[in-house]
Formats: C-alpha cells, sequence, structure tokens
C-alpha cells in the first residue's frame, strides 16, 4: 500500500510541476498585459469583426478578453459593459460557443505545445473555429427568425466581483495558488481514478464505446481514455495526463495532434458549459451542434494527415527529426 501511494505522489508531483512550470509565466504575462490595458485594446480591435458577425461592439471587448485570460474574466467584462448590451439569445449563444472554443489561449497552449503539438497551429484552429462557428450560428439564427428573444443581463449588474476591474497583486496571488493547488487535487485525483478504471476494466470497455468516434476522429484507441478525461474536465488536465502518457507510451506526431487539437476546441464540457448557460445561452447551440462541429473539424484534420498525404508526411518527418532538450 505504501507503495502505491508513493508511485501515486511521485507520478501527480510530476505531471503537476510540469504542469506549473507551463502555466505560471503565462499567467504572469498575461496579467501584466492585463493591468496595462492591452487587452481591451485586442478588444476594440475586434469591434469591425464583432459587427460582420452580427454581433454588438462589446462582444469584441467580451471575447479578447475570454481569449487572452479565461472563460471567468470574460464574464467580469460582460457584466461591466451589461448596462449598455442588448443582445438575443441567438447572439448570447453565438459569444457563448466562441468563449468555449478559444480562451485562456496562451496558457493552454503552452501546455499543448509541451505535449507535443504545435501551439502556433492548434491555436490558430481554435480562433478560426470559434469565428466560423459564431458567425454561423449568428447568421443562421436571424435568417430563420429563430432564438431572438432578447436576453436581460441585468443579474450580472448586481454582481460585484463580477463587475470589478483587473484584480490588485494580492488577491491576483492568491486566486493563483488556488488555482494551481486545484490543479494539483485534480491531478491526484485522476492519477488514481485511471488507475483504478485501468484495474477494473472499465478503461477498455470506454475504449470500445468511443471506437466510433475514435475511427472518425483518426486518434488511436489507446488515447481514447486520456482524451475523454481532457473532454470533460479542462486541457491542463489533459494536457498534464496526455504529456505524461505521450512520454510513456510514444505517441505519433499525428496522435498527439489530433488528440490536442481535440482538446484544445472541446474541453471542459460540465463546468465550461454550465457558465455560458448561466449567461442565457441556448443549450443545442454551445453543447450538442458545438460538439458535433468539433468532430467534423477533427475528421477533416485526420483526413488532411493521414499517412501519405503532404501533411502526414510533414509529420512523420518531425518524428524523424530529434527533440530539442527541454528548458
Amino acid at each position: 500500500m505504501l507503495h502505491y501511494l508513493h508511485t501515486i505522489c511521485q507520478r501527480s508531483t510530476r505531471m503537476f510541476l510540469t504542469i506549473v512550470r507551463i502555466m505560471l509565466p503565462v499567467m504572469v504575462i498575461v496579467y501584466i498585459a492585463d493591468r496595462l490595458g492591452l487587452v481591451r485594446l485586442a478588444g476594440e480591435a475586434l469591434t469591425p469583426a464583432m459587427g460582420l458577425l452580427g454581433l454588438p461592439p462589446e462582444a469584441g471587448i467580451i471575447w479578447a478578453t475570454t481569449v487572452l485570460t479565461n472563460i471567468y474574466g470574460g464574464m467580469a467584462s460582460m457584466a461591466a459593459l451589461s448596462a449598455g448590451m442588448d443582445m438575443t439569445v441567438a447572439q448570447v449563444s453565438a459569444l457563448g460557443a466562441m468563449m468555449l472554443f478559444a480562451h485562456n489561449v496562451p496558457t493552454e497552449q503552452s501546455v499543448v505545445r509541451r505535449a507535443g503539438a504545435s501551439a502556433l497551429i492548434t491555436g490558430a484552429l481554435r480562433i478560426v473555429v470559434a469565428l466560423i462557428y459564431g458567425g454561423a450560428v449568428s447568421w443562421a439564427c436571424r435568417a430563420l427568425d429563430v432564438l431572438q428573444e432578447p436576453v436581460s443581463l441585468a443579474w450580472m449588474q448586481q454582481d460585484a466581483g463580477l463587475a470589478q476591474g483587473p484584480p490588485d497583486v494580492w488577491p491576483w496571488m492568491l486566486s493563483t495558488l488556488q488555482s494551481l493547488a486545484l490543479v494539483l487535487v485534480v491531478i491526484v485525483g485522476l492519477v488514481i481514478l485511471l488507475d483504478v478504471l485501468e484495474r477494473l476494466g472499465i478503461t477498455r470497455l470506454v475504449t470500445r464505446l468511443l471506437t466510433p468516434v475514435l475511427r472518425l476522429s483518426g486518434l488511436e484507441e489507446r488515447a481514447a481514455p486520456l482524451t475523454t478525461v481532457g473532454v470533460l474536465l479542462g486541457l491542463a488536465y489533459g494536457g498534464a495526463l496526455i504529456i505524461e502518457a505521450a512520454e510513456r507510451e510514444n505517441y505519433s506526431p499525428r496522435t498527439r495532434l489530433l488528440a490536442l487539437s481535440w482538446l484544445s476546441l472541446c474541453h471542459a464540457l460540465i463546468e465550461d458549459t454550465l457558465l455560458i448557460l448561466a449567461l442565457g445561452a441556448n443549450i443545442w447551440v454551445i453543447l450538442v451542434l458545438r460538439g458535433l462541429a468539433t468532430l467534423g473539424v477533427l475528421a477533416a484534420l485526420a483526413a488532411l494527415t493521414r499517412p501519405g498525404t503532404a501533411w502526414g508526411r510533414r509529420l512523420e518527418a518531425s518524428a524523424q527529426r530529434p527533440a530539442a532538450p527541454q528548458a
């Protein structure tokens, strides 16, 4: 028993330290950028694009804040701007889906890069898919005259916590430490859970059930349990497991790209979906159709990277090059 606990602690600590070394520097940089007002400037630059997507100008600030910080930061911006915004269910759903596709990109794509896929490619994929999906939802709903009911954001104005601007240094440090502590707790729990599921044979059952979806997405079956954890809980947790598993099981570059693209586009389905749902978004738009869109994107990416294709040959060539030493 002591040996088992020692092994679990060693594995969890190694994964946690890997994630901290990636996340903490990026979190500091994003915090400084936020305090300097660079996030708001990025949002104002997106105002013309929001008009093309059929969204109010304030949506640019909300989405830019979400992309560079996280969904909570986007909700804080929405609360601060809610007094001057009039949005329909379709617009909230479109913006909410964009927030779900692309949030906390600097931090999360740093995890993706460490796990073995291009942060630039997967980050660009998130931004492009978010814009296309958000525009498609907004335009389709307006053309079909559906989900045009107004959404009241008045309740957000009463939440002082969300309405505040960027936090001072000390509250930010406490919040960051709490976030990292939560990451550690979740990683330990996931390591134990995955070990138990493997011993009970449930992992093999889950893999068999996911085989049809995996076949469409081009993933290896052995990557299914780790990908599923990330999809349900979050990229930081799923990414930590992918990093550890990729080093242990030697996943191919194509499998890493597909698995991490999947996690980049669609993760933390439970917590994040509930947050956006609370804003007044439509569950079919932000969960069901978004999941189908993700599967479609992954199927296309799998086809483009099949062995023998131009991208497939590039991935195979990258596997032959010696890996760069880790800092």
